[in-house]
């Protein structure tokens, strides 16, 4: 192992993270033991004069959307229309989330949540390039980081229709950005960098109407008080007419196979030094900061995503006869369709939290966020398989071909495809499970390291942390072993099965805090290494999370209309699911068997696996075998791409 690559990887990403909680965090508090049942009730419900500008703006862009863009077309062709994005320009949905004064519509985070899961539902191409140019690219880190003259440049041009792209994977660099061989050098002059590297899986980057793109490139390193260097990264807005800008190939993928996303590479591209986003170094802090917000997109399209089946599947187990009677009255259907509705109805629920929170800027939304993106993604992906699994070979089958042969045609097959990436974009499950992890444990973080990992030069003596950690956690950890009274718990509406939910909510808060500093003291720093505990830990934090959101949005809406109390069902059935998936989380980190899953890996990587696949056929056709013939050069090291980014930082 690198240690040094480790330790600077670990920085980078400490120094990245915003240190202080703002404002309060529902789930964060839960992680801590407090249910803050009075941050999500009453329902933070949209106001209705925000709800009409979104209602109305739907209705306006629903013909141009029918009329201009064929999914199915476009998932076959894999090419996506220019003159939809030039309708789609013209209605002002590249300019959604940017404010009125620069040019846009400057809708409410909400309503452009909305607009997402109205497109998702028909064309997750479509919500792909939206996306990625509004949620992560160049508007987002503008709005927040950039100046005045940045925006007034720059924001006009994006909201009529010009696009951006975000670039910040490499051939070799993922997650791990200490490693990124992309380099900005600032001129002698200070009037300018030279940006050399290459960026993969650049979403948009590949399309002609792409004009401008957010790039995340090594500046010169930070030097320490104890002379080690510490990587900086630094954001920048280029402009792809730039000399030196290359769009090298477009990818394709197993889903949304109409996008433009491929790579780019920079060859002594010289940058205006009044193109650098905030200061240099501030790169991943206007990343993080950026998708915070951002990452709302993927759980809003999911929204509409799973809206898009409830007609065909209320039509499918209805009318579809098996054994004298509709499919649907089959007890291992309904298991799989009814989960199918209530975690649509929680995603709604969850998601509207998060927005509104978004909105009001009332919360810090860091946990919110990056749990929507998660659980919302990792959610729809399993309605799709179920739900393709009730429409056995007919859900396998492509809608075109259903068509052809005169049946209802439906989507589900695609709506997978294009399902799966959401649990890789913007963020890996697996990341989303380590940046929840270290925000949930910041309270005990702040307190113990200074004890168990003092550093060089920090502001307070062990001793002195030592006393610090004993007064909080002295009167912390007898706060949790109280039993809860339940009178915060108001919820008037709900039936009495979900008023037990609530409660076990409030009640199993208090658990997983308690459980949760257990392992910290049991482990200590070696915990970082034990993921998946960690992961176990998230999963129920999150799932407290949904079912406090699912439970006040169902009684907003039995208040709204008492007549209906099919939200009362829903929720229900969505907690006891969730209560069976926490209790199995509590037991997975009090026993399991995590080593050996390190055992296995380490044997295929060693090689000692490698009679298993003995008598196999290789599964690349021989003409493709050649394939690194195809490395094409490194813009900054003149290298093939590959050898410089195993060289990772060694080759800056």
């Amino acid at each position: 192992m690198d240690t040094k690559a480790k330790d600077d990887a670990m920085q980078l990403a400490e120094d990245a993270r915003q240190a202080d909680w703002e404002a309060v965090s529902f789930t964060a508090e839960v992680f801590k033991g407090n249910f803050r049942w009075d941050l999500l009730h009453p329902f933070p419900a949209q106001p209705a004069d925000d709800k009409k500008i979104g209602d109305d703006y739907i209705e306006k862009i629903r013909p141009v959307i029918e009329k201009y863009i064929d999914p199915w077309d476009i998932d076959e062709k894999g090419e996506y229309p220019p003159e939809a994005l030039d309708a789609m320009a013209a209605v002002g949905l590249f300019g959604m989330k940017i404010p009125k004064e620069y040019g846009g519509l400057g809708l409410s985070v909400t309503n452009y949540g909305r607009v997402l899961g109205f497109i998702g539902g028909y064309c997750a191409t479509t919500v792909a390039y939206l996306s990625a140019h509004q949620s992560i690219g160049v508007p987002q880190p503008l709005k927040e980081f950039g100046t005045e003259e940045q925006k007034r440049k720059y924001l006009p041009r994006l909201a009529k229709g010009e696009i951006s792209a975000f670039a910040l994977t490499e051939p070799g660099v993922g997650s791990d950005p200490a490693r990124m061989t992309t380099i900005a050098t600032p001129s002698a002059d200070g009037k300018y960098y030279v940006l050399n590297g290459d960026k993969l899986w650049c979403t948009n980057v590949t399309d002609p109407k792409t004009t401008l793109i957010a790039v995340l490139a090594r500046t010169p390193d930070k030097v320490l008080p104890n002379g080690k260097s510490l990587p900086q990264i630094s954001c920048f807005v280029v402009e792809t007419a730039w000399p030196g800008v290359e769009r090298v190939r477009r990818s394709r993928f197993m889903g949304l196979r109409g996008i433009a996303n491929g790579v780019v590479a920079f060859k002594d591209v010289k940058v205006p030094a009044e193109n650098l986003i905030g200061k240099p170094g501030e790169g991943l802090k206007i990343a993080l900061a950026t998708l915070n917000v951002g990452r709302l997109g993927i759980p809003a399209a999911a929204i509409g995503g799973g809206m898009a089946l409830v007609d065909d599947a209320k039509w499918w187990t209805s009318t579809r006869q098996q054994w004298g009677q509709p499919v649907g009255k089959h007890q291992a259907v309904a298991k799989m369709i009814s989960g199918y509705m209530a975690q649509l109805f929680a995603m709604k629920a969850m998601v509207n939290v998060a927005c509104a929170f978004a909105d009001h800027k009332n919360a810090d939304i860091r946990l919110e966020a990056a749990a929507a993106k998660y659980w919302c993604s990792e959610t729809l992906w399993k309605m799709y398989d179920d739900y393709l699994q009730v429409r056995g070979g007919r859900g396998y089958e492509n809608a075109k071909s259903l068509y052809e042969r005169g049946e209802r045609p439906t989507a589900v097959e695609m709506g997978l495809r294009d399902a799966r990436i959401n649990r890789i974009f913007e963020g890996s499950s697996q990341v989303m499970h380590l940046i929840m992890a270290r925000e949930a444990l910041d309270t005990h973080f702040k307190l113990v390291m200074p004890i168990l990992q003092p550093k060089p030069g920090q502001k307070v003596t062990k001793s002195e942390a030592m006393m610090k950690a004993a007064g909080f956690y002295g009167t912390w950890l007898p706060k949790l072993f109280l039993p809860d009274t339940g009178g915060h718990l108001e919820a008037k509406h709900l039936s009495e099965r979900n008023r037990k939910h609530l409660a076990y909510a409030a009640k199993t808060s208090k658990l997983l805090a308690r459980r949760l500093f257990a392992t910290m003291a049991k482990y200590g720093p070696k915990l970082e290494k034990e993921q998946i505990i960690l992961g176990n830990f998230v999963d129920i934090g999150v799932d407290l999370f949904v079912m406090g959101s699912t439970l006040s949005y169902a009684d907003h809406l039995v208040a709204t209309n008492p007549a209906d109390q099919s939200p009362q069902e829903l929720a229900d059935l969505f907690c006891r699911e969730a209560r069976r998936r926490i209790e199995g989380n509590f037991r997975a980190v009090k026993s399991n068997f995590n080593r050996s899953y390190n055992k296995v890996a380490g044997l295929l990587m060693d090689g000692k696996l490698d009679w298993l696949a003995e008598g196999s056929i290789n599964p690349i056709p021989p003409k493709y075998r050649d394939w690194e013939k195809n490395d094409y050069e490194h813009p900054a090291t003149g290298a093939g791409q590959r050898a410089a980014a195993a060289a990772g930082k060694e080759a800056a």
